[in-house]
């Protein structure tokens, strides 16, 4: 396993570059950028295709920055500098835990006093820039692919936001017993959490800028699959304790021609440090599990890509806008709900039969999958010209 990128950059290259980057934390923004790539790609399709209209927006009229302006560029400033200062003078503690060196209260008293200067010195000289530029009074043209950085900001402040709560409300007990540990770690991150909560934040921002939300998750929902499988990615190469069950079979004979680690692993060097020492080894994380279990990141991530390839390749046959989020949240609900069956989870029991919050949440998807299919075939006339 690996932990941080340079424990993968060590073993691939022999040369370890001491970097303050979790693996997990990578794919995770990798999985951010590659569902704004294609929602970009998918919005100058359909504008193209006449299906979305760049929206007018009135420019901003500049006015002489307040106080209260630069009270605010100060502060922003001095927090910075009182946190990059100190990083760089204690690089290796960052390395080691940068989550807790950058969420404690430690910094830089001087490092705070250069970057609130510099922030007021910024905010005039901009200012001061605009003030001297013709102001531009006719409204400019947005085209909705280029509100794709906004969105993805939005998708990933109501994403993670999600992820948290659902992965706290899961697992209850560990967040008694730590709250500030469990809001503060970019481990424990409930995907489902962030689909509901980061898909809403989205619908809204989308609705304030007039991108109906029909076509917004359709273009979408090829993205979110991929996304979804590039973390898991992440998940299986830092071992972040999503696995699955554990798996002492002898290994199928169909699945002969693929190393032992995709049927049984035992994660070793995991980032969370579960299960018995590594003799010899030193460190942070030389644990690995006593019993092999099932790769399960490993058989998401393989699937979840694929049904992307699945969902991008029939995109341009779908017109009755919303289908192609309907069929998204199919295909997600089966996968999650079938992989439920061998991964590790907390459940909760309901007349003797337990069951957990992800297959509670894929079954209710599916459900709303197959609604979403009769209900946009039978508004497929809906959305006229003027409502696109």
């Amino acid at each position: 396993m690996y932990p941080t990128i340079s424990d993968l950059l060590f073993d691939f290259t022999g040369i370890y570059i001491p970097l303050p980057i979790q693996t997990f934390g990578f794919f995770v923004a990798m999985a951010f950028l590659a569902a704004a790539w294609t929602l970009s790609l998918e919005l100058k399709r359909k504008e193209k295709e006449g299906l979305l209209s760049p929206i007018m927006e009135q420019p901003e009229v500049v006015k002489p920055a307040s106080g209260m302006d630069y009270a605010l560029s100060a502060l922003i400033g001095f927090v910075l500098g009182f946190k990059v200062l100190f990083l760089i003078l204690h690089y290796q503690q960052f390395v080691d835990d940068p989550q807790s060196v950058l969420l404690n209260a430690e910094g830089n008293l001087a490092g705070g006093f250069i970057g609130a200067m510099l922030a007021i010195y910024f905010k005039y000289r901009d200012n001061k820039t605009q003030l001297a530029t013709p102001t531009q009074t006719a409204p400019i043209k947005v085209h909705p692919y280029q509100l794709v950085g906004n969105i993805t900001m939005v998708a990933a402040a109501g994403g993670l936001l999600g992820a948290k709560i659902f992965h706290n409300l899961e697992n209850i007990d560990d967040f008694f017993r730590d709250p500030w540990n469990s809001l503060i770690s970019f481990m424990g991150l409930t995907m489902y959490g962030g689909l509901i909560v980061g898909g809403a934040a989205v619908i809204w921002y989308g609705n304030k800028k007039k991108i109906h939300w029909r076509h917004l998750i359709d273009a979408a929902a090829p993205g979110l699959m991929l996304s979804y499988g590039i973390g898991r990615i992440g998940c299986q190469m830092s071992g972040d304790g999503d696995w699955g069950i554990n798996n002492t079979s002898p290994k199928p004979e169909w699945m002969s021609f693929l190393p032992d680690w995709t049927w049984a692993f035992n994660y070793p060097h995991n980032v969370i440090s579960e299960g018995i020492a590594i003799a010899g080894c030193e460190g942070r994380h030389c644990y690995e599990l006593a019993v092999p279990v099932f790769p399960t990141p490993l058989y998401e991530a393989t699937v979840c890509i694929g049904l992307f390839f699945v969902l991008w390749g029939f995109r341009k046959k779908i017109n009755i806008p919303g289908m192609m989020f309907s069929v998204y949240l199919i295909m997600n609900g089966m996968e999650r709900f079938f992989i439920e069956k061998i991964r590790v989870n907390t459940l909760y029991h309901f007349g003797g039969y337990g069951i957990t919050q992800a297959e509670i949440i894929s079954v209710c998807l599916f459900l709303l999958g197959l609604y979403g299919i009769w209900y946009f075939n039978k508004n497929k006339n809906v959305l006229t010209p003027s409502t696109k």
